[in-house]
């Protein structure tokens, strides 16, 4: 499978990111090339038209109802209605928590009762419980973050040249649930959002680097790669501290940057080797 970050910045974007999304691609075995969105934070659907049609999104696969992981749904629903040519793809699934519906509706100051399933297929997600898009298999975990249902996601792809696991963490501190959905993963795309003796004082909320390098060796990952970082990071230290909890390839995720995710391994341009002292 192949992924292409296209935003990696925590909280709000940045200058030189959106905020999270991320855009999955792989084959199935009869040639069929399918495309999974993993939330859809501000300043996304702008930046991820760069890399594809709407009409191609297969499904949008929503870690918890926070603003930088889901708002721009809106603009998502507004291009799916609104099209004057016509939209032609059918309507687009999305997976999330069960207030994904009326979260969409508020956006748009919808009155109660206001249904868009006539623009999206509404899924629930079920705490380990897998739902299959193609050659995608998407399982939720349940993880520690200040939001009701939020989930770390665990894809397994299932392709032409073998299968490969990549877990995503959502939005979490160091929980039970983020190692098991990260187990033996090929690549663990994890947040970590904030910075060792800085804020110490809260727990039950986000990462430090770390602390998913932690997660990372509890859950014997392949390699690491940190992402959700605020424009207040520096993503030199947020690598170090990944470094020093985890023995294995340890990388900032860039945006417009894409992986090839192969079973115990990953194939870059460059992140994962990016110099400690690069900033």
């Amino acid at each position: 499978m192949m992924l292409t970050v296209i935003g990696n910045t925590g909280s709000f974007p940045g200058p030189n990111s959106p905020a999270s999304c991320y855009l999955l691609t792989g084959e199935d075995h009869q040639g069929r090339t399918w495309r999974v969105i993993l939330d859809m934070g501000n300043g996304s659907l702008g930046v991820l038209q760069r890399q594809l049609a709407l009409e191609d999104i297969d499904a949008v696969m929503i870690s918890h109802l926070h603003p930088d992981h889901c708002v721009d749904l809106a603009g998502l629903h507004v291009a799916v209605k609104w099209d004057p040519r016509g939209w032609k793809a059918g309507r687009i699934p999305l997976y999330g928590p069960s207030g994904l519906h009326d979260y969409l509706n508020r956006s748009h100051a919808m009155p109660d009762g206001h249904s868009m399933e006539t623009e999206f297929v509404f899924n629930v997600w079920r705490e380990r419980q897998p739902v299959t898009v193609g050659p995608f298999t998407v399982t939720p975990f349940e993880v520690e973050h200040p939001c009701p249902e939020s989930y770390a996601l665990r894809i397994t792809f299932d392709g032409p040249m073998g299968p490969s696991v990549m877990t995503y963490s959502g939005d979490t501190d160091y929980c039970d649930g983020l190692v098991d959905a990260a187990r033996d993963a090929d690549l663990f795309l994890c947040e970590a959002a904030y910075e060792e003796g800085r804020e110490d004082h809260l727990r039950g909320i986000h990462l430090t680097g770390y602390r998913a390098g932690q997660a990372a060796a509890q859950a014997k990952v392949h390699q690491l790669l940190l992402t959700h970082l605020p424009v207040w990071n520096s993503p030199t230290r947020t690598r170090r501290e990944g470094i020093a909890a985890f023995d294995g390839p340890v990388g900032i995720a860039e945006p417009g940057y894409t992986y090839k995710v192969v079973s115990e391994n990953v194939t870059i341009s460059g992140a994962l080797a990016r110099p400690v002292t690069a900033d």
